[in-house]
């Protein structure tokens, strides 16, 4: 029941993806080059898988593909996160990690089956989910499950508290692919679910993801500016920039209702241009972090 595809969209995040992971994987060359033997065959193993399961959430044309991609993500990137796992503060920020991501699968799974609901008993593609019409109810079920779901990963409020713990405990390279392109996934999620396997919108989805994009924004630069560690402040300001997108993603849908798609065409362009921009310069910034902390 695996099905992949390639369309603009993924093509589009793959390209940040390829562009922030290649830059991420020569500073980890050197790096993780002070790991034991085993702790670093370990960890090569786990980012390799955590860089292929991203890879295949864009791919992804079906619920079961979809999901177990994104799973494997959840999993690798937590075994990263916990890479120093003898310290107590790092095992609690992963499993907090690690708890608000299942909540946030088993959203995007009920998102899933509500949107396949629409078209009876059948193999959870994309494109039979894309045929299901649904009444508006229960497609804005879906769209909220979904904004949930995906809002964890992303760091949303009030879902954010996973973010702040589990930045300053990854390793550096770990930090800069779970903030400037894992964050980016959830943001792809929305994307494919608002606009391509939900046909019709609503103009109150646009206004709840407006509103709640620059809540999430302001409160994570007013968190940010108040920082005194550098990964943590980071880990804000990645919280400030999901908002952002958020925000954009919202007017998006707003001007496409009111039929405006010349100015959904120019919000939706703005959302992906800063997806590309905050995956270049938040990976930049955890580098250059992780090099002071290790000098």
């Amino acid at each position: 029941p695996l099905h992949l595809r390639l369309d603009q969209l993924s093509a589009f995040f793959l390209i940040l993806l390829g562009g922030a992971s290649f830059g991420v994987s020569l500073f980890s060359a050197g790096y993780f080059k002070s790991m034991q033997g085993g702790t670093l065959g370990l960890a090569c193993l786990e980012y390799h898988l955590f860089l292929a399961s991203m890879a295949l959430v864009l791919l992804a044309d079906d619920a079961y593909m979809f999901m177990v991609a994104w799973e494997t993500m959840a999993l690798s990137s937590y075994f990263l996160v916990t890479t120093d796992h003898d310290v107590p503060d790092i095992r609690k920020a992963g499993y907090l990690y690690l708890l608000i991501a299942h909540v946030g699968a088993i959203a995007i799974l009920l998102s899933f089956g509500v949107i396949q609901g629409g078209n009876g008993i059948g193999a959870y593609t994309f494109a039979a989910m894309r045929e299901a019409h649904l009444p508006a109810f229960w497609a804005s079920v879906a769209f909220l499950l979904a904004l949930f779901g995906f809002g964890a990963k992303a760091g949303l409020l009030p879902l954010h508290v996973w973010l702040p713990e589990a930045h300053p405990a990854a390793p550096s390279p770990v930090s800069a692919l779970m903030s400037g392109v894992m964050l980016k996934t959830a943001i792809y999620g929305i994307l494919r679910v608002t606009f391509d396997l939900l046909g019709a919108q609503q103009w109150w989805w646009g206004v709840l993801a407006l509103a709640l994009g620059l809540a999430t924004a302001i409160f994570g630069v007013m968190f940010a500016a108040v920082q005194g560690d550098m990964k943590r402040l980071l880990a804000y300001s990645s919280i400030e920039n999901i908002g952002l997108l958020l925000a954009g993603i919202g007017l998006t849908i707003i001007f496409h209702v009111y039929g405006k798609d010349a100015l959904a065409a120019l919000s939706r362009t703005a959302t992906l241009y800063h997806s590309l921009n905050h995956a270049c310069f938040k990976s930049l910034l955890f580098v250059g972090t992780g090099s002071i902390l290790h000098a």
